[in-house]
């Protein structure tokens, strides 16, 4: 199967979205791919914002995306587009980083007015940066994303299946992919 990279574009620690994410990792490692996340929140705020190309986790995190078949983008939506902090990172990984690549663009927000915010805000930006395949994908409500008191995610049930539905897209869609030729001689 295919290697997918799972980014969450959040900045906040208790985030829906990376929660989410995660919750969908496991769907699809499930399905037998392996699955990398990355918290962008994580990559330090001075090479992001300094544009540090050659940190080394700048430059770690760019090799996570050459590596990747696959690439789950995960955002928050603020003001009608998608978070900061993933603009940031994307700023820094080369023009055609998702070259090849199958792409489900996600997104959570706290109202319908932002739905089309992964039409419009970010697929362009995914699709400039070479991607080959990008999936339809999701936008869930806020309210639709609760932690039970023992730590487990639920979404709502429309959610839920809409959710599934995209995410086994994605997965069909890697499965698809020609397979890397193997360097002989």
């Amino acid at each position: 199967m295919a290697t997918v990279l799972s980014v969450s574009g959040s900045p906040s620690a208790g985030s829906r979205t990376a929660r989410l994410l995660r919750h969908l990792d496991r769907r699809l490692a499930a399905q037998g791919h392996e699955v990398i996340a990355l918290d962008v929140r994580d990559l330090p705020p001075e090479a992001l914002l300094g544009a540090d190309f050659a940190h080394p986790a700048v430059v770690e995190a760019t090799a996570l995306f050459e590596r990747a078949e696959g690439v789950v983008i995960g955002t928050p939506i603020y003001k009608a587009a998608y978070s900061g902090v993933l603009k940031a990172l994307l700023d820094l990984l080369p023009q055609y980083a998702l070259a090849g690549k199958t792409v489900l663009p996600l997104a959570t927000g706290g109202s319908t007015a932002h739905v089309l915010a992964i039409d419009y805000a970010l697929r362009p930006v995914l699709s400039s940066m070479g991607a080959a395949h990008i999936v339809p994908g999701w936008f869930t409500l806020d309210k639709d994303i609760t932690t039970d008191t023992d730590g487990r995610l639920s979404v709502a049930p429309g959610s839920a299946d809409a959710l599934t539905e995209v995410t086994d897209r994605f997965s069909a869609a890697l499965r698809g992919r020609t397979p890397r030729l193997a360097a002989t001689g």
